[in-house]
């Protein structure tokens, strides 16, 4: 049961999937339509989950589900994984690996595995003012506040 995303609860569950690369407009379009016609009929045994989405940056799926109505389960939730799966299939890219970092460079947004990261930040190249996508947040309110952050108030910190 697809929802508008700005009427969820703060505290409705989120999942953040990055990509290695950015999607073009075309890419990101069918995305959407992808994205749509899966959340409308995504459910938890039997029951539609009250979810929907955001599409950032030509870059990130944000996928969020309101608890309070129906919590996601582990097949609801496998079957989410499996629709991204899907689509690192079907557009040759990454969007589960945990273990890469995308910041903000001035305008451009760079993604990088972490080891790049970390040399980056050793080279001075990335500060602890860099803006990076705290993709490990777990809800709305957590979305909303701390998802676009300085490195030095996330995850990030502990390389600087």
């Amino acid at each position: 049961m697809l929802v508008d995303f700005n009427t969820l609860p703060e505290e409705s569950r989120i999942w953040i999937y990055q990509c290695n690369r950015k999607f073009s407009d075309a890419e990101f379009a069918e995305i959407e339509i992808d994205l749509k016609s899966f959340l409308e009929s995504w459910a938890a045994h039997g029951t539609g989950l009250a979810s929907s989405y955001q599409l950032k940056y030509n870059r990130f799926i944000i996928i969020a589900v309101d608890q309070e109505v129906q919590a996601a389960t582990g097949c609801s939730i496998d079957s989410s994984v499996e629709f991204i799966q899907g689509l690192e299939k079907k557009y040759n890219v990454d969007l589960l690996d945990k273990m890469n970092v995308t910041f903000k460079l001035g305008e451009h947004i760079a993604h990088k595995p972490l080891i790049d990261f970390k040399k980056m930040v050793k080279d001075k190249a990335v500060t602890e003012n860099t803006i990076v996508f705290n993709n490990l947040i777990n809800n709305i309110q957590e979305y909303n506040e701390s998802w676009e952050v300085p490195a030095i108030d996330s995850w990030h910190s502990r390389f600087f």
